[in-house]
Parts: C-alpha cells; structure tokens; sequence
C-alpha cells in the first residue's frame, strides 16, 4: 500500500501574518477555512511538491516557531537562494556540512560556500518563517537510488532551465574531449537529463 506524506502542520502564532509570507514565497494557497473564531485551516503548497503545509488556530498543540529542518529540494540552489532574496526573504549563505552531505542541527558545522564537488545532496541554505519555523533549501541533482520517481520532473521553468544548462557545460565538455562537434545534442541533453534525474540509471 503507497503512503504518501500529504500534509505537514506548521504552529504560527498569527495566522494572517504567516499567511502573508508563504503566499509571498509564491506558494499555492489551497484553502483558508474558519469555521469560528477558535478554528481556522490555512493550506499551502510549495511549487512541484506534492506535500503541503497546515496552519491556523486550533490545529496543534505545538510551540509556534518550534518545528525545525523542513527540506525543500531544489535543483538549482543559487536560482532558489536567488529568489529568496529577491521576494524579501532573510535567507542563510549557501552552505555544506562539515561531515558530508548531511547537515547537524542548527547552524553547527556549516561550512561557507557549496558542497566542493557540487555533489548531490550536499548543498544548502536556510530561511525562516516570522514565527521562527526552520527550513532547508537542499541541493539535489541526481537521486539516490530507490527516491526516483517523485522527482523525475521539473516544477518549473526555472527547474527545466537549470537542467539544460547543465547539460550545455557537460555536453561543452564532452564535445572538447572528444574533438568533435556533436550535431546530436537533443538526444545527447535528453540522456543527460533523464540520467541526472534517475541518478544514472
């Protein structure tokens, strides 16, 4: 039977204003539903994911500001850094990890700048919600096996855009080693992107 996360409750202290933020990250409003003044449901969903985030009054127990390390994947990290910044959001530098291509808790072992190879899963950078709700923006490029078909697409333009001109610079490289011009490259890009989706496979 598939199990498939739908929905992740986020505690804010002011619906309204949380609401103002996520709809100003460019997220997709779902649903804003009071049933009375001690019952409230706000539902948004990021662009491409197919879970979604919960908040409102009424609907957790939970400290606002205290759910921490919420993973946003993007293929582009210096395109979502980007975007970030230019909506007005306080967001971290780009960042590895001291020990890999995962991250401690907090800000401890953050390394400045991306991952040195620019490997997959092991770059990222950090923003907050006004209530202090902690996410992760993580650079994934190439899935690891078993976490495949989720991800087999783009959300966006930007998304699709990032994966062409990746296989522009690799497709450059290959035509320098090889000596040749390759009057092939849409085959050549598309193999290179559905690899790069697949992980390789």
């Amino acid at each position: 039977m598939d199990m498939k996360l739908e929905v992740v409750v986020i505690p804010v202290s002011d619906v309204d204003r949380a609401k103002r933020f996520y709809a100003d990250l460019g997220w997709r409003l779902d649903v804003d539903i009071a049933k009375d003044d001690q019952f409230r449901v706000v539902h948004f969903t990021p662009p491409g994911s197919q879970c979604s985030i919960l908040f409102g009054r009424g609907v957790t127990t939970e400290k606002p500001g205290s759910v921490q390390g919420l993973h946003l994947i993007v293929s582009d990290l210096d395109a979502a850094h980007a975007d970030l910044v230019e909506r007005g959001v306080r967001v971290s530098e780009i960042f590895h990890d001291v020990g890999g291509l995962f991250h401690h808790a907090g800000e401890e072992g953050r390394v400045s700048g991306p991952h040195p190879a620019r490997s997959t899963y092991g770059s990222f950078a950090s923003f907050s919600d006004p209530d202090g709700n902690g996410w992760v923006f993580q650079e994934v490029t190439a899935r690891l096996p078993g976490r495949v078909d989720t991800y087999a697409s783009f959300a966006s333009s930007k998304e699709l855009a990032g994966a062409l001109r990746r296989a522009a610079a690799a497709h450059g490289e290959h035509e320098k080693q090889t000596g040749q011009h390759d009057e092939n490259w849409p085959d050549w890009y598309a193999e290179f992107i559905v690899r790069e989706q697949t992980g390789g496979k």
